[in-house]
C-alpha cells in the first residue's frame, strides 16, 4: 500500500539531511518520536475549554438537521451519511417524494460501521462506481483508514450484497469504469512497471466478468513519467464512447476515443479541460488558443459539435468569455441545458445555457448569496439542485427543471448567531501592484484588534469562496474572532490567469499576496501582529511553512496542516512528482534556483524569532508524506521554535476519517489559536 511504503532512494544531498529517517511512515522508531510530540501536545491544549469547543464542532457535524446532498441515478437520489450512531457512514437512498418531506424513508444499502466490524477493519467509504443506465451494480471504494488507496468490490444493487467472485481490486490507487454488465477497464497495480513514478496506474486494461485480472489485454498505455492514465466510458444511447486519457503532468492531458482498435485523438489543447455531452464539445481553456483564424483567450469556455471537432470541419462558439473581475467557476449538463456558474470579484452568478444557441440567461429564484454551486445534475434528465449559502448564511437546497422557479427542497440550520456579525470585501496591492481581494467576518461595532484568523491556499487553481461553515462559526466566530479568507493568486478566483501566474518561478506571488493581505489586517486595526494567526493546509501548509521562514514577524500563531514542507524532496514522495508541473523539479538546478528561495524546511534559521506553530499530519496520508512535518518540527525544535505536533494515525490526506476526528482536529486548531493570541482580548 502506497502509504507504507519506505523512503525513496537517498540522493547525495541527503546526507546532509539529519532527519530523513522520520521518513519512514511506520518504523517503530519513527512512529516513537510521533508519540513523544502527540502528548505534550495533547496536555497542553485538550483542557476543558477544548472539550467543550470539541462538543459544539461534534454536535454540527452529527446533526441530522444537515442537508443530506444528494445525486439521481435512475428513479432514485443516493446520499452518503455520516453522524454519531454511523460513525463511518450509510450509503443510501430514496426517492423525490420521500426527499422533499421533513424526516425521509432511506433505503440503507451499505452501512460501512458494519461492514468494518465484520471485516474486522477501519473501511473508509471511498465512493461507489454505478453502472449506467442499469443501476444493478456499483464497485465500491473501500479505504483502510482514510489513505487514497483503496480496494474495490463489485456491489449487487438488488440484494445489497457484495458478488461473489465479482469484480474485485486489492488496495492501490485504482481506477475503474464499467464497459458494460460483464466488462470493465481497469487501471491498477499490476506488478511492476505498472505504475507512474506518481504511484497512479500507467497502464489500462479491459477485463471480462470470470477472467483472471492477470489474463485482461491491454487497451492503452503511457508513460511513467505521466502522472497516470484514465478512462471513461459513456454508455449514453445513440452517443456510446470510451475515452482514454494520458496525463503528462498535472496540467496537460492527451485524450483519445476508442473506436475498436483505433485510438483517435481530440486535438485540443492538452492544458485544456474538455466535457463530452451527448453531440457537444465543451473546451475550457488554461492558455490563449489559436484556432483556425480566431483567437480564443484563457480562461474561455467553448463548444463545437463533436464530430465535426474531429473531421476538422468544427466552428467554435464562445459559450462564456473572461473579463477582468469575472471568470468560470464550474459547469454541469442536465440532458438539454448547460448549468454555468461564474465569479464576479468571488461572488457567484448561476446561468442556464441552451446548446446549439448557447444563449445565456440568468437562473431565476436565486436568493442573495455570496456563494452558489451545482451539487447535483442530471445528465439523462432536466433536474439539478443548487446550495446556496454565505459566510453568515446557512445552505439551502434549491432544486430546478429549467421551467419555472426554483423550489427549496431542504435548508440547514443555523449553528450559531450571525444577527450581530458582518461582512465586508477589500482589496490590497501586493507588491507587484495587483489588487488582491479578502472577506473579513467580524463582529459588528468591533473596536479596536482582535484574535484573528486568516486562511489561505493558493495553488492547483483552487477557487476559495465564501461559503458556510457553521463549526467555523461555533468554535471561532460566536466566541468573538474575526476570520479572513484570502483570495490570493494561484488559486481560481479570476480565472486560469491568477493561477499560472504563480505557478513555478512565479510562486513567490502567492507569498507576497498572503503577506500583503496580513499586513492590510494591521493597518486596518482589525488584528494586531500578536493577535493574527493563519491557517492552512497541504498546499496551504507550504503557505503557512513559507510564512513561518520568510514573514515570521507578521503573525501572532501559524497552523500548518497535512503541509508540503522539503521541496528538496517532495518529488519523491507519494505522490509528489505529479505535482511538478505546479512547482518545478527540484533536480533540475535551474528549477531548484527558485524552489529553494521559499522551501520552508532548507530555509530554517535559529537567528529569527518564529510565532508558535501549530503542526499536524496524519500517518495514513498517502497523497502528501507526513514526513514533510515530522522533519520540520524536528528542525524547528532543534533550532529553538515554539511548535506544538500531532499526528493523526489515520485520516488520509483530510487529516480525519470520520465526525469524531474532524471535531477533534477543528478543536485542537481553535484551542490553539484561542491559546496564542490571546483569548481574553474578545472577552470570551
Amino acid at each position: 500500500m502506497a502509504s507504507m511504503t519506505p523512503p525513496a532512494a537517498a540522493t547525495p544531498d541527503d546526507a546532509q539531511d539529519p532527519y530523513l529517517w522520520l521518513e519512514d511512515v511506520t518504523g517503530d522508531e519513527p512512529l516513537d518520536w510521533v508519540r513523544a510530540r502527540n502528548e505534550p501536545t495533547l496536555a497542553t491544549f485538550c483542557d476543558a475549554d477544548f472539550e467543550r469547543m470539541r462538543a459544539e464542532a461534534l454536535e454540527v457535524l452529527d446533526t441530522d438537521a444537515r442537508i443530506p446532498y444528494v445525486v439521481r441515478r435512475g428513479e432514485y437520489l443516493y446520499n452518503f451519511w455520516r453522524d454519531a450512531a454511523n460513525p463511518r457512514g450509510l450509503w443510501r437512498r430514496t426517492t423525490l417524494d420521500s426527499y422533499r418531506t421533513d424526516s425521509p424513508e432511506w433505503d440503507v444499502l451499505i452501512d460501512v460501521d458494519e461492514l468494518g466490524r465484520t471485516d474486522d477493519t477501519n473501511w473508509v467509504w471511498a465512493g461507489a462506481g454505478v453502472i449506467e443506465p442499469e443501476y444493478t451494480r456499483a464497485l465500491v471504494a473501500l479505504s483502510r483508514g482514510g489513505s487514497d488507496a483503496s480496494i474495490v468490490r463489485e456491489f449487487d444493487m438488488g440484494s445489497r450484497e457484495f458478488v461473489a467472485d465479482g469484480f474485485a481490486l486489492p488496495e492501490a490507487k485504482s481506477q475503474v469504469a464499467w464497459v458494460d454488465p460483464d466488462t470493465v477497464l481497469v487501471g491498477t497495480d499490476f506488478g511492476d512497471g505498472s505504475l507512474t513514478d506518481s504511484g497512479y496506474p500507467r497502464v489500462i486494461k479491459r477485463w471480462r466478468r470470470g477472467t483472471p485480472l492477470a489474463d485482461a489485454e491491454i487497451v492503452f498505455e503511457g508513460a511513467r513519467t505521466d502522472v497516470r492514465v484514465s478512462a471513461s466510458v459513456d454508455r449514453t444511447p445513440g452517443f456510446e464512447r470510451t475515452l482514454l486519457g494520458r496525463a503528462l503532468d498535472f496540467w496537460n492531458e492527451e485524450i483519445y476515443e476508442l473506436r475498436g482498435p483505433e485510438l483517435i485523438r481530440i486535438d485540443a489543447p492538452t492544458d485544456a479541460s474538455l466535457s463530452i455531452h451527448r453531440q457537444w464539445l465543451l473546451i475550457e481553456l488554461r492558455t490563449d488558443w489559436f484556432y483556425g483564424a480566431q483567437s480564443y483567450p484563457a480562461g474561455a469556455l467553448l463548444a463545437a459539435d463533436y464530430d465535426e471537432f474531429l473531421a476538422g470541419t468544427a466552428e467554435l462558439s464562445v459559450v462564456f468569455e473572461p473579463d477582468e473581475h469575472t471568470a468560470l467557476n464550474h459547469y454541469a449538463w442536465t440532458r438539454d441545458r448547460l448549468l454555468l456558474v461564474t465569479l464576479a470579484d468571488v461572488a457567484s452568478r448561476v446561468e442556464i445555457v441552451t446548446p446549439g444557441t448557447w444563449r445565456r440567461e440568468p437562473v431565476p429564484g436565486i436568493p442573495p448569496a455570496t456563494n452558489t454551486v451545482v451539487v447535483a445534475a442530471d445528465d439523462t434528465g432536466d433536474e439539478f439542485f443548487l446550495d446556496s449559502s454565505g459566510f453568515v448564511t446557512p445552505s439551502r437546497l434549491l432544486r430546478g427543471t429549467g421551467e419555472g422557479p426554483l423550489q427549496q427542497i431542504k435548508s440547514a440550520p443555523a449553528f450559531f448567531d450571525a444577527e450581530n456579525i458582518t461582512v465586508a470585501q477589500h482589496f490590497v496591492a501586493s507588491d507587484d501592484g495587483t489588487q488582491i481581494p479578502y472577506f473579513v467576518v467580524r463582529p459588528a461595532g468591533a473596536e479596536g484588534p482582535g484574535p484573528t484568523m486568516l486562511y489561505g491556499y493558493g495553488g492547483f487553481e483552487s477557487a476559495n469562496t465564501p461559503a458556510y461553515s457553521g463549526v467555523l462559526g461555533r468554535l471561532w466566530l460566536a466566541r468573538g474572532g474575526t476570520y479572513v479568507l484570502a483570495n490570493i493568486r494561484g488559486g481560481g478566483e479570476y480565472g486560469p490567469r491568477w493561477h499560472t501566474q504563480a505557478m513555478r518561478e512565479g510562486r513567490h506571488k502567492v507569498a507576497e499576496d498572503f503577506a500583503a493581505v496580513a499586513t492590510d489586517l494591521v493597518n486596518r486595526g482589525i488584528a494586531g501582529v500578536d493577535q493574527l494567526g493563519a491557517q492552512g493546509g497541504s498546499n496551504g501548509g507550504l503557505l503557512m511553512g513559507i510564512m513561518l521562514t520568510q514573514y515570521p514577524e507578521r503573525f501572532g500563531a501559524l497552523v500548518c496542516s497535512v503541509p508540503l514542507l522539503d521541496m528538496k524532496r517532495y518529488h519523491l514522495l507519494l505522490a509528489g512528482a505529479s505535482w511538478m508541473a505546479e512547482y518545478g523539479d527540484p533536480d533540475n538546478p535551474e528549477d531548484w534556483a527558485f524552489i529553494s528561495e521559499y522551501s520552508p524546511y532548507q530555509n530554517i534559521t535559529a537567528t529569527r524569532h518564529y510565532p508558535p506553530v501549530l503542526m499536524t499530519t496524519s500517518t495514513r496520508d498517502d497523497r502528501v508524506h507526513p514526513g514533510h512535518a515530522r522533519k520540520m518540527t524536528a528542525a524547528l525544535l532543534a533550532a529553538g521554535h515554539p511548535v506544538y505536533y500531532y499526528e493523526n494515525i489515520e485520516g488520509g490526506h483530510a487529516g480525519a476519517a470520520d465526525n469524531q476526528q474532524v471535531a477533534f482536529k477543528a478543536a485542537l486548531t481553535y484551542s490553539f489559536l484561542w491559546r496564542m493570541l490571546g483569548r481574553a482580548a474578545c472577552g470570551s
